[in-house]
């Protein structure tokens, strides 16, 4: 049977494994067999999985395309942050980021390969190719997961791309990380980032998977935002802000904003007061990031400028913290990763 005429096991999910089993005269539990092999030893070779006879083993193999994502090579920063280069089995390749946070590890995956957001601080943007499957998000965490020799902790979705213009894969990978049957990762361990696509975070508020969200808002006005956030001029600020209301009006979670700060650019005292005056009502915590030097002459923020923009906030009643910088001296950092 030709490669391309055959089904990906990297997109079979464990329902989909049951019914395939069903199919070819085999009892139910050997898809919990297969997803153990597949999702929590990152084993892909079906001549390993030693629990299946030889004849099932090659039915697998020639019935079913096994194809996986591939861990090209990686780079280590002093801090402890490893970049990842991961190639598809169509070439295509993205970088993923995996984060020491004291004894704990936390992995950032790509879901497109390439941005086509444009926000004009971020290395990610402007060579877009294409979305990636549900199985190829999810197989990066497995993937650093065996580099790591350990298991991870939590996983981020705000590597490269825009995870809510690929709404269904995103949604589908992070159903494959959290099924008991697969990879198992605790739901409030997975977090969506997004640069404020409404009609994705009403998809993830209606799916009630549970997951977090975090927002890219990086302005509280829509000019300045359009130029940062591109997207802003498809969905503006109240668009945007009432998404987020909906969303915590039928899941109770507080949202995390994320807000790169560029000298000169959004890092004034009354560009934290607008962010306030935004905000309110909204349960939020926001994540200040100290804005990394890209191509495009923007630079970050002086730190005085960043404590003053904090020490706004906090009079404001809104909880915040400045987040370390981790992986910039490899290119691992906010806005940084590019295939």
């Amino acid at each position: 049977m030709d490669k391309n005429s055959r089904e990906a096991a990297l997109e079979k999910n464990f329902e989909d494994w049951v019914a395939y089993f069903g199919t070819v005269g085999e009892p139910s539990y050997r898809a919990a067999q297969i997803c153990a092999w597949l999702w929590k030893r990152g084993v892909t070779d079906v001549m390993a999985m030693t629990d299946f006879g030889k004849n099932l083993r090659e039915r697998l193999s020639e019935s079913l395309d096994f194809s996986f994502p591939e861990m090209v090579k990686s780079d280590k920063s002093s801090d402890g942050t490893k970049k990842f280069l991961i190639k598809m089995s169509d070439g295509a390749s993205v970088e993923a980021a995996l984060l020491k946070m004291g004894s704990r590890l936390s992995a950032c995956v790509s879901t497109q390969a390439g941005c086509p957001v444009g926000c004009p601080f971020c290395a990610s943007g402007g060579d877009f190719e294409r979305n990636l499957t549900a199985g190829e998000i999810a197989y990066q965490f497995v993937l650093m997961e065996r580099a790591a020799g350990r298991e991870i902790g939590s996983v981020v979705l705000m590597g490269m791309g825009e995870p809510f213009l690929n709404t269904g894969a995103t949604l589908g990978a992070i159903r494959i990380l959290n099924s008991p049957k697969m990879r198992g990762l605790g739901i409030r361990h997975i977090t969506v980032s997004t640069a404020g696509i409404v009609p994705g975070i009403e998809a993830f508020t209606a799916s009630g998977l549970g997951a977090r969200l975090a927002v890219s808002l990086h302005a509280a006005r829509d000019e300045l935002r359009g130029k940062l956030v591109p997207c802003n001029l498809n969905w503006p600020l109240r668009e945007l802000m009432a998404s987020l209301r909906e969303y915590q009006r039928v899941t109770g979670d507080r949202v995390t904003i994320e807000y790169a700060l560029f000298k000169g650019i959004n890092d004034s005292v009354e560009d934290a007061r607008e962010l306030a005056r935004l905000l309110r009502g909204l349960h939020s915590f926001v994540n200040l990031i100290p804005g990394n030097k890209n191509a495009g002459g923007y630079e970050r923020a002086a730190p005085e400028n960043i404590l003053r923009f904090q020490s706004v906030l906090k009079s404001a009643g809104f909880e915040s913290e400045i987040r370390a910088e981790r992986g910039g001296e490899i290119n691992a950092a906010c806005g940084q990763l590019r295939a």
